[in-house]
Formats: C-alpha cells, sequence, structure tokens
C-alpha cells in the first residue's frame, strides 16, 4: 500500500517488544476505532478458501490452513510469509492450532480426509498422524493448562483427547455424542473455557450446545476401569456414558419447538462455532440456520416458556418505583407510573426518536435505540414493552421470542402493563404455545374487561380457535423440545433429561445469514469482549456492541462468504478469510484517509436482506450458492401514544 501506515508501525513496534501496557489491553478496541475500521492488507499464498486462522498467544504470527492442504505462518505486521509446508492432508484443513507453550513451534491441524495431524514448523515436518475419527475433523482446541494435550471435534459425533507425552500416541474418547443423539450426530466445534481450562463446551447438529466438566468424566472413566468384571463395566459405560452433574445444555429458548418445522423445511440448524469470553463467564454461539446467541455461565436462566405462572395476572402488592401498587388494575393509573418523566432527559429523548422510528416502520432502528435506552436505564416498563412491539412487527427469527421476554419483564416491573399482557398473549400464539395464549388472553380480558371485545382481542381469539380446530396441538414442552436430530434414531433417556434442563441465553445477535457453510465462527472483539464480531454468506462481517446488541459495523470482507474471524489478542485488528484464497487484515485507518470502500453503509437493508436469504427457499438458496461459487457474486405502536388499538466447485465447508 502507497500510504504509510503509522497505526501498523506502532504495533509492530508494540509486538516486537511484547510490552502492551495495561492500560492499552483494556482499551485496545473502543467505538471509534470500531468506527475507523478498515481494510490494511491481503496476504497472498493459498490457492483454496481459507477455512481457518489462528494467532499465537502474543500476536505476532498468524496460522491459515487451506483447502489446499497447506498451512502457512504469517508475520501479520510485516505482511511476510514466513513458512508454508503441505501438511500432509489429502482434504481441506478445516482447523489449525499452536500448541501452548511449545515456542510456537507445534502447529495442530485438523481435515476432511479425517486426519489429525501435528507439524514441527522449525522442521518443516509431520511429526505425528492420527487416523482414530471416521468423519471430517472440524476443530481442534488446546488448553494452556494442559500444554501436552489437545482435542478434536469431528462428524463421527466424537470428541477425541490427544496427549503427546502418551508413548503409543493414540488418542482417547472424551465425549461420545452418538450415545446420546444416535448415529447421525456430527460435532463441529468445541472450545476449552481459557480461565478454567476444565470446562469444555460443544457444538453439533441441533440447537444443544453442550458444557462439560472435563476431571468428572475422567474420574468417572477411572472409576469405571476399577471394575474387575468387564461385563459389569461395559454395562455401565453403556447406561451412564457422562456423569449427571458433568454436562449443562444450553439452547435458545424457542429453537427446540422449531426443530420439527426447520426440518420439514430443509432448515438445518447447526452449531457452526463456539467460544468463550476472554473472563470464562460467557459462553458465544454462532447457529447455523439462525442467530448468534450469548449465554451467561453465572445465571441460571430458566426458558421463559416455563416460567410462565399459572395465571398471566399478577399478584397484588407487587413493588414499583418503590411503591405498592396494592393490587389497582386500573390501567390509565398504572400507565402513568411509568410515564414520560420516569426517564432523564437525555434517555426521553432516545425514546421519542425509538417512537418515530417506530411510526416510520424502521423496526430494527426503534428497537436498536430502545435497546440503547434499556441499556442506560434497565428498570423501564415502557422501553421493554415498546421494544416488544417492534420485534412483533419486525418478525425475523426468534423476534417473538425476545418479545416475550419483554412482555415478562415490563410486567415485572409493572404489573398492570395493559399492552404487554396483551402481546405476552399475541407472542406465545405465534411460538405454538396456543394453551397458554388462550389462558393468558381469557387472563388479560379478565382483568381488563373493557378490552374484552376490542378488535386486536377478537382478532386474537379467533386465531387461536382456528388454530385449534385445525391442528392437534401438545405445548406441555416435551413433544418438540427434546426432538431427536432423526426420527429413525431416537434417543435414549438421559438425552431427553439433558435437554430438559437446558438453559437460555442472554442477548441475541442479528444481522449475519449462516446458511451455506458450517464453519462459520463469531468471536469477542475487545480485551472484555465488548464487541461480537461474524462473518456471513453475503461476503460481509458484522460488528455488534456486545450489551445492547446493536449492529454498528458491518464491512464487506469477501466476494462470496467470510468463515473466519480472528481477533488479534491485544491489538485492535482483525484477521479475515473465507471463499476467497486471501486473508484479509483489518485495523483503524488513518483519519486522513477520508474513503472507505469496504464500509457497508445501508446497515438495516443488510440485515433485512440477510434475514430473507436465511428464509429463502431451499432451492432458492442452492442456486443462489452455486451462483456464488461460479461467478464470485457478492453478494403495534409504541407505548407513549394514545392511538395505538391493542389488537462442482463444491464447497466441503457446507452443512451435511
Amino acid at each position: 500500500m502507497n500510504n504509510v501506515n503509522i497505526t501498523r508501525d506502532i504495533l509492530h513496534r508494540q509486538i516486537q517488544e511484547k510490552r502492551v501496557s495495561g492500560f492499552q489491553r483494556s482499551y485496545h478496541v473502543t467505538d471509534p476505532f470500531i468506527k475507523r475500521l478498515g481494510l490494511e492488507a491481503e496476504l497472498q499464498g493459498h490457492t483454496g478458501c481459507v477455512n481457518c486462522l489462528e494467532w499465537n498467544e502474543h500476536g505476532d504470527l498468524l496460522a491459515s490452513g487451506s483447502d489446499d492442504q497447506h498451512a502457512i505462518i504469517w508475520d501479520p505486521f510485516r505482511l511476510k510469509k514466513l513458512t508454508t509446508m503441505h501438511t500432509g492432508h489429502a482434504a481441506n484443513i478445516f482447523s489449525v492450532k499452536f500448541l501452548p507453550h511449545s515456542g510456537d513451534r507445534i502447529l495442530v491441524t485438523g481435515a476432511a480426509d479425517t486426519k489429525v495431524h501435528v507439524h514441527d514448523l522449525t522442521a518443516k515436518e509431520t511429526i505425528h498422524m492420527f487416523s482414530d475419527h471416521t468423519n471430517r475433523v472440524k476443530r481442534i482446541a488446546t488448553a494452556p493448562m494442559w500444554p501436552n494435550t489437545f482435542w478434536s471435534a469431528a462428524e463421527d459425533g466424537i470428541i477425541r483427547q490427544y496427549d503427546l507425552r502418551e508413548s503409543s500416541k493414540r488418542s482417547e474418547v472424551l465425549i461420545d455424542l452418538t450415545k446420546f443423539c444416535g448415529r447421525f450426530v456430527e460435532a463441529k466445534c468445541l472450545a476449552v473455557n481459557p480461565r478454567d481450562n476444565n470446562y469444555m463446551a460443544v457444538g453439533a447438529n441441533g440447537p444443544f450446545v453442550r458444557l462439560y466438566d472435563i476431571r468428572m468424566i475422567q474420574n468417572c472413566r477411572k472409576s469405571l476401569n476399577r471394575w474387575k468384571q468387564s461385563a459389569v463395566r461395559t454395562f455401565l459405560e453403556n447406561q451412564r456414558p457422562i456423569p449427571d452433574n458433568a454436562v449443562q445444555y444450553y439452547v435458545a429458548g424457542h429453537l427446540p419447538e422449531k426443530l420439527m418445522h426447520y426440518n420439514n423445511r430443509l432448515r438445518v440448524l447447526v452449531v457452526t462455532y463456539v467460544t468463550f469470553s476472554p473472563d470464562g463467564t460467557e459462553l458465544l454461539v454462532n447457529m447455523g440456520g439462525e442467530q448468534v446467541y450469548l449465554f451467561d455461565l453465572t445465571c441460571k436462566q430458566t426458558p421463559y416458556t416455563l416460567l410462565l405462572p399459572e395465571t398471566c395476572q399478577p399478584s397484588t402488592g407487587d413493588v414499583q418505583n418503590g411503591k405498592t401498587t396494592n393490587g389497582v388494575h386500573n390501567s390509565k393509573i398504572q400507565l402513568s407510573c411509568c410515564s414520560f418523566s420516569d426517564l432523564p432527559p437525555h434517555l426521553e429523548k432516545i425514546k421519542q426518536q425509538a417512537n418515530d422510528a417506530f411510526a416510520r416502520q424502521h423496526w430494527t432502528q426503534a428497537i436498536q435505540l430502545y435497546s440503547l435506552g434499556i441499556n442506560h436505564s434497565s428498570c423501564n416498563a415502557i422501553l421493554y414493552g415498546n421494544r416488544a412491539a417492534a420485534y412483533m412487527k419486525r418478525k425475523w427469527d426468534g423476534d417473538h421470542y425476545d418479545a416475550l421476554k419483554d412482555c415478562l419483564k415490563a410486567l415485572t416491573l409493572n404489573p398492570d402493563h395493559l399492552k404487554a399482557h396483551f402481546r405476552l398473549a399475541r407472542c406465545l400464539f405465534e411460538l405454538k404455545y396456543v394453551s397458554k395464549a388462550l389462558k393468558c388472553l381469557n387472563d388479560f380480558k379478565e382483568k381488563f374487561p373493557e378490552q374484552a371485545h376490542s378488535t386486536a382481542c377478537d382478532a386474537l381469539d379467533k386465531d387461536i380457535k382456528a388454530f385449534s380446530n385445525t391442528k392437534s396441538e401438545d405445548d406441555s414442552n416435551s413433544s418438540l423440545r427434546f426432538h431427536s436430530i432423526s426420527q429413525l434414531d431416537p434417543i435414549p433417556m438421559d438425552e431427553f433429561v439433558f435437554r430438559e434442563q437446558s438453559l437460555d441465553y442472554k442477548h441475541r445477535y442479528c444481522g449475519h445469514c449462516n446458511t451455506t457453510t458450517d464453519i462459520k465462527e463469531a468471536n469477542f472483539f475487545g480485551s472484555k469482549g465488548q464487541y461480537i464480531v461474524s462473518g456471513s454468506d453475503d461476503g460481509s462481517f458484522f460488528i455488534w456492541e456486545k450489551e445492547t446488541t446493536n449492529l454498528v459495523r458491518i464491512m464487506q470482507g469477501d466476494e462470496s462468504i467470510v468463515n473466519c474471524l480472528q481477533p488479534h489478542p491485544t491489538c485492535c485488528f482483525l484477521a479475515s478469510s473465507g471463499i476467497d484464497p486471501v486473508v484479509r487484515l483489518w485495523n483503524p485507518r488513518p483519519e486522513t484517509e477520508s474513503e472507505n470502500g469496504r464500509v457497508v453503509e445501508d446497515m438495516e437493508g443488510a440485515a433485512q436482506a440477510n434475514q430473507r436469504r436465511m428464509n429463502a427457499d431451499p432451492l432458492e438458496v442452492m442456486l443462489l450458492n452455486m451462483g456464488y461459487r461460479t461467478a464470485g457474486l457478492r453478494g403495534v405502536g409504541p407505548d407513549g401514544s394514545d392511538d395505538e388499538d391493542t389488537s462442482d466447485g463444491q464447497m466441503q465447508c457446507r452443512p451435511s
């Protein structure tokens, strides 16, 4: 590049000196930097899709693996190729990992040829080859606490553990998902908690993410091995492959009920990537066929549809704004308790801007503004109720479930929030909890008799009766929530129990599209994980604020699909790759640089287009993806107003 990049030179000096201060580590990714993020360079060297990227611990080396079966080690700050080696694999490389505490000398690779290889980069030779898997190896994981140990996840449904100190140089089965999910299950990804290396997250086809305590699994195996009678040991292993308290399942609360619906539409739900936050307290999941989800590992959040009381009417004497309501049910009186005066002027302005966006039917803009207000004032029922209305109007995947969450929160803050109560009934119906929707609607009519025959109530009542007449409904959360991945391959009772105890998500990030490949990543960006990044099928990558979930930046990162996004460990620096045979580097551009041709200006339009793409007919998607491979195409009114009615060249990384 012609322009001298001062930022790059400074960062390079910091890396070389290995002296990055605590202040810099804490603030190396900020909003001004995100707004100036742009393309720094393209690293040329591969001849096929670049499927995986990995920084070393200090961030002065970047490893890449490709369909061309080569691994390349780069100096990203000098834009130099340091080492190129054929890995010995006979098919696409899907994962590369530096082995911790090896002086960046040992690199582990996993590939579509079912093999795991260990390479000595100094000698440029492959020193170990493991052939224990029987299907494509999708991810490798390492842990600083165990420098000689690593793990692999493959589409044979097996998680294997390797210890290079063992003389046999063979792997052992750590987790066999086929014992839980049947022979058709495929392990797609895994990650080890950076703060407590005893915990491992595993993703597979299906919406459930599994968090394992490795110690308890290994202790269980040791106990079984003490049994001298092999027949008894085999029986126990078959019955209890994982102890109950060694695993916790996580799932977006609305997804299990959609399994049957998605299967009928050939819609694939598959976890394409899992990763932990820098402090190890959160788990980020990129859900193929859906959105990106954040789970809080410190809070056991039960799915919200299971939190609904027998009656939707709140108890009397609830506390609101520090005062007891004494069970007063006059909606006009109660709504005034959460009037405009509850918000300070700057938040009141944000709320009014959101209301205006709602009135213009700019649903996403309204949601983002309400979310901004909620992030600063989390105890305002109107903001939650208004955001629920915007979600219900937008109707993206998961919107009705987020609306249901907001309605429940609004009713917790204000039990007599008329609109939130009615919207709750409508959300339940849209989520196919029909009997609960009817109960909630009847409670609404009883509590607000003046609204019992409104247009909205009559319409919902009619919808519920029409559905009940055409479908034999069972919304007991058992028939669909714990549906097997394959009708022909039933799952054991242990798996039903684990799924039944699944915990729900904290945040959801929308806008990208993840339906074409099953290696698409999502990562935390920033030393404190302040931002979330993910690639997309439209050739872009997306950046969201973690806490507000607001989309703040979209960059054009590939001619076809962005699969990999790996943030630098200490700098505001990103490496990306996808279908193009190049690695792209991104950092904040100089303030004097006036144009940034990689920025996608119409973020709302791009997100809307991706939502349509994600819900397109499978044949349409297939034809669109063929075009990518051959041509390389780039791819209810808010509260505060009184007028609302309460009414060849096939890509090996595609999903199996």
